[in-house]
């Protein structure tokens, strides 16, 4: 059952967890989160839920935030 939060679509499937305590991810999340056998997840409760967040290799991080403003006004003695 689709539920739109802001501007995305999250899609909230049921998943079961088995007797060994496992759940299987179902695969569109998995295709839309580019998830593979032998990624890594973390996993931790929030709130009385359980959260579950791809870990991202610290490489695959590089860039992805703005550089600093140099426009700025500095004091005339700063270089």
């Amino acid at each position: 059952m689709p539920i739109w939060y802001y501007t995305y679509l999250i899609d909230m499937s049921a998943v079961t967890v088995s007797p060994k305590y496992q759940i299987v991810i179902p695969k569109a999340l998995r295709d839309r989160l580019s998830l593979k056998p032998g990624d890594k997840l973390e996993v931790f409760e929030l709130d009385g839920r359980i959260e579950i967040v791809p870990r991202k290799a610290l490489k695959s991080l590089r860039g992805f935030l703005p550089g600093i403003d140099t426009s700025v006004d500095r004091d005339d003695d700063r270089l």
